[in-house]
């Protein structure tokens, strides 16, 4: 018996989509194939929760298992007869009868109109039917996404699907790959497989949009008397100049230098806020600023007292 995928993920039955994707994502990462190598029972519950959420993720196969007419696997359940039909009783031949379309003392020799009545359709049970979609959850880095490139799933069962993510992909965003879900029946062709991909945080680089910012790190000498540093960015580093006299947080702008242009956007920028550093062992600036004789009468915190 197929599991109930609003238990499987935790959730109750009127949660949201939002909801039903947190839960998802939050039970996929923790019994991920890749972070229980070698460990069947995470691997067989992983299977499950995909399952759950597949079904519930889709709001026309959640209405059917809702209303029961599909179980927790997205099979079909046993119909109940169409209006009118009542008290079926056995008469001869095996067959039932009952009020119905076909009128009273419906018997065996109308077998076949009966059995007609409950197969014909688009979604009889032996007749083609398309796989149903699959849905699976993938982890990249920033300047992946960022820059694009080819990328490796690996499956619940051991298989794998290579993804092409496009340049500018953003968290949350869902890749669609043709035909490499579930298998078709009696000839139609295969679901596909959803891929929900979530973007790991960078340790350098922030993003904002099309937009990229970044914290870096400087020294007194070249906020003081301006320089020329490098910079990273997702297309290599390049290199930024220090206006002299900068403050620390000051923040510079690096045209272009963010997400690279894609799908008919332009190239995001680069924001680039200064970091002072100050070496603690610099024994010789600390004697020049004691001995300084002209220091200007500049008070950084003129203006900063609270109000009464």
């Amino acid at each position: 018996m197929a599991a109930d995928p609003y238990e499987v993920l935790g959730v109750a039955r009127d949660a949201s989509g939002e909801e039903i994707r947190r839960a998802f994502r939050k039970l996929a990462k923790e019994h991920h194939p890749d972070l229980n190598p070698d460990n069947k029972v995470a691997e067989e519950r992983f299977k499950t929760i995909n399952t759950a959420y597949d079904l519930l993720s889709d709001p026309d196969k959640r209405g059917k298992f809702d209303r029961g007419e599909i179980d927790g696997a997205g099979e079909p359940r046993f119909q109940t007869p169409p209006p009118g039909f009542t008290d079926f009783g056995t008469r001869r031949g095996g067959f039932r009868h009952g009020r119905g379309p076909f009128g009273e003392g419906f018997d065996g020799d109308d077998a076949e109109d009966l059995f007609s009545f409950f197969t014909q359709g688009p979604n009889r049970p032996n007749g083609p039917r398309r796989g149903r979609d699959r849905n699976y959850s993938l982890d990249i880095d920033l300047l992946t996404a960022i820059n694009g490139g080819p990328q490796r799933l690996t499956l619940p069962g051991g298989g794998t699907l290579d993804v092409r993510i496009p340049p500018g992909l953003e968290h949350g965003q869902v890749l669609r790959l043709k035909e490499k879900g579930e298998p078709g029946r009696n000839g139609a062709p295969p679901g596909d497989a959803l891929i929900e991909v979530f973007v790991r945080p960078h340790p350098v680089f922030r993003r904002e949009g099309d937009d990229l910012a970044l914290d870096l790190p400087v020294a007194l000498s070249e906020v003081v008397l301006g320089a020329k540093v490098p910079v990273p960015t997702p297309g290599g580093s390049v290199t930024l100049s220090i206006p002299a006299g900068s403050n620390n947080g000051t923040k510079l702008r690096l045209r272009g230098r963010g997400v690279p242009a894609h799908a008919g956007r332009k190239a995001g920028d680069l924001f680039v806020t200064l970091r002072l550093v100050l070496d603690g062992q610099d024994a010789g600036l600390a004697k020049f600023l004691r001995e300084r004789g002209d220091a200007p009468a500049f008070d950084p915190r003129r203006g900063f007292e609270a109000e009464g």
